[in-house]
């Protein structure tokens, strides 16, 4: 069942809040903090039930954390300790209540939100454990759809992220923007995460679930955090969002009525999200003000010609095989050689890309892809090779992680047929 309104409110609004008071209890109150937010959304879910929604539901929320840090604070300060930073502004009644009000404003709310992405990309915590956190902390996600999410059990995504805050915990601090290069390290590490979280929405590993918008419109909200910080809003992440935007672009055309794959070639273009194209071109056009081009700028301008070919016959195929020649010797990868090898087979032909595919190197390492198989598969049956083309599409399935990638291979194979 996808989210309810409140439930994507929640889910933005929790990192806000727990981000803030993580900024005024210390980090190593990271627990209370989160105990503090629960508190407020179950507070909302009582009284909106009673008294419905109120017209700005979100001020609502911070209005009521808030209060309920004052009351931590005034409760605890003797036996507590609290961030450092703020010293006895917060033991002081005439200062407490205007420092915690300022921390609660909508600009200090925004750069607490990056603190907190930062510190959660701490080069210590390995970086699935870096994922899980930024889910948890800043996107208010349970373990249970963690775990679901990156096919994990909750014991083991539990297990991670406690060992991740206690890993916080024992930093003692927020991260603090004044150190450059340390910025510039962790922001691309946060690229990394963020890139991995939207993939792992828009290319589904799940069995059950092929897109997950959820995880993609999260991915592209983090990365909208980053471009609006005048620290973060750098060519690279300008050229993350681009390429993320681009592809959001065509999600609607993904899946036909029956849910099964649409292969590019086939998807619906009225169907594309034009104001999405349009926001991808936007960020490409700013990420263009660099000397140095990073993986996402190359991959933003594949994907931008593909969002603003007219017709899948009009693809600039030449334009895109220099694009991934140039990917390659960014990021030469199997990955990367394959989808070169796919580009040039269609501006090639067939047998070229068979070429091209058994001049792969590491080629082993695409043995457990699907679509490997599913691109040897193709290029066969494109040359009459029905047999050949039969076997690929078998080990494909075989292969396929969920239904919708097991029911685009069932239907290759019934064209073998």
């Amino acid at each position: 069942m996808p989210p309810s309104v409140e439930e994507h409110l929640f889910r933005r609004e929790a990192g806000r809040i727990v981000s803030a008071l993580t900024r005024i209890f210390g980090v190593h109150n990271l627990a209370l903090a989160e105990d503090v937010t629960q508190d407020a959304l179950c507070r909302a879910l009582e009284v909106w039930k009673l008294r419905g929604v109120p017209e700005n539901p979100s001020a609502w929320l911070m209005m009521t954390a808030k209060n309920a840090a004052l009351d931590v604070l005034r409760r605890e300060r003797t036996a507590r300790k609290f961030a450092p930073e703020f010293g006895r502004l917060l033991d002081s009644e005439w200062t407490l209540s205007p420092t915690v009000t300022e921390m609660f404003s909508a600009h200090e709310i925004s750069d607490d939100v990056l603190r907190m992405m930062f510190t959660c990309c701490h080069p210590k915590i390995a970086e699935e454990a870096q994922i899980a956190l930024i889910l948890n902390i800043l996107s208010g996600f349970g373990v249970s759809e963690i775990a679901h999410a990156f096919l994990s059990s909750h014991a083991a995504i539990e297990k991670r992220l406690q060992r991740a805050k206690h890993d916080l915990a024992e930093s003692k601090t927020l991260f603090d923007f004044g150190g450059e290069a340390d910025i510039s390290v962790r922001l691309d590490a946060i690229h990394s995460a963020i890139y991995l979280l939207f993939n792992e929405g828009y290319h589904g590993s799940h069995p059950e679930e092929t897109v997950r918008s959820e995880l993609c419109r999260e991915a592209l909200r983090l990365c909208d955090l980053l471009t609006r910080h005048e620290k973060t809003a750098t060519p690279d992440t300008f050229a993350l969002g681009s390429l993320m935007c681009l592809h959001a672009a065509r999600m609607p055309a993904r899946l036909n009525a029956a849910g099964d794959l649409n292969l590019l070639r086939d998807q619906d273009r009225s169907l594309w999200d034009t104001e999405r194209i349009a926001d991808g071109l936007r960020l490409l056009h700013l990420a263009s003000d660099t000397k140095e081009i990073s993986e996402y700028h190359v991959e933003a301008a594949i994907t931008a010609e593909h969002a603003t070919a007219p017709a899948f016959q009009d693809t600039h195929w030449g334009r895109i095989v220099e694009l991934y020649e140039t990917l390659f010797k960014i990021r030469p990868t199997p990955v990367v050689a394959l989808q070169r090898a796919i580009a040039i087979a269609q501006r090639d032909g067939a047998a070229r890309g068979l070429e091209e595919l058994a001049a792969i190197e590491n080629v082993d390492r695409l043995k457990q892809y699907p679509f490997f198989s599913a691109a040897l598969g193709d290029f066969e049956l494109q040359l009459g090779k029905k047999e050949r083309a039969l076997t690929h599409f078998e080990d494909a399935l075989r292969l396929s992680r969920n239904r919708a990638e097991a029911r685009f291979f069932e239907l290759r194979i019934a064209a073998c047929k």
